[in-house]
C-alpha cells in the first residue's frame, strides 16, 4: 500500500508540473504565433493554443478526480523552454530561417510535454486511475499532433530555405 501512495504522490507532482507548464504556454504561444512569419506556422500555433487551454481544463478535471489542487508548483523546465523560444523570437535575419528557429523551440516544448504526459500516464495506469489515463492520453495525442504539424511545416520551409554556398 505504501508503494501505491508513493506513486499517487508522484502522479500528483507530475499533474502539478504539467498544469504549470500548460498555464505558462497559454501566455507564450500567442507570442510564438505573433512572431511567426509563415502563415501556416502562425495558424498552427493559434490552433494549438486552443488545445492547450483544453489541456489546462483536463488537468483541472484530473485534479478533481485525484482530490488534489493542480496549482502550487512551478515548472522550471517549461520556463527554460519558453526562454529559448523568446530567444528565437528576438533573432533577426532571413524570415524562413527565423521560422525554422521558432519551430525548433516549439518542438522542444512539445517533446518536454510529451515526456511529462507519458510519465503521468504510466503512473496513473499503475495505480488504476483509468479516467485519468484516458484524459492524459487525449492531451498526449494533441501534443503529438502539434509536433507532427511543426515537422511538416519545417519540411516545407526547408525545401525553400537558403542553401549554404558550395565550397
Amino acid at each position: 500500500m505504501a508503494e501505491k501512495e508513493a506513486l499517487k504522490d508522484l502522479l500528483e507532482d507530475e499533474i502539478k508540473d504539467l498544469y504549470s507548464a500548460e498555464k505558462q504556454l497559454t501566455k507564450a504561444i500567442p507570442k510564438m504565433a505573433k512572431g511567426s512569419n509563415n502563415a501556416a506556422l502562425r495558424e498552427a500555433f493559434k490552433g494549438h493554443l486552443q488545445e492547450t487551454e483544453a489541456q489546462v481544463q483536463r488537468l483541472e478535471q484530473i485534479a478533481k478526480l485525484l482530490e488534489i489542487k493542480p496549482s502550487g508548483k512551478k515548472c522550471v523546465g517549461m520556463e527554460g523552454c519558453i526562454k529559448e523560444g523568446a530567444e528565437a523570437l528576438s533573432e533577426e535575419g532571413n524570415e524562413t530561417v527565423l521560422d525554422l528557429g521558432i519551430i525548433g523551440a516549439g518542438s522542444r516544448v512539445e517533446h518536454y510535454e510529451m515526456a511529462g504526459y507519458l510519465t503521468a500516464i504510466s503512473l496513473a495506469e499503475q495505480i488504476g486511475e483509468k479516467e485519468t489515463v484516458s484524459l492524459l492520453k487525449k492531451s498526449l495525442s494533441e501534443e503529438q499532433g502539434a509536433e507532427d504539424k511543426l515537422r511538416k511545416i519545417a519540411a516545407t520551409l526547408l525545401s525553400g530555405a537558403p542553401q549554404k554556398a558550395a565550397a
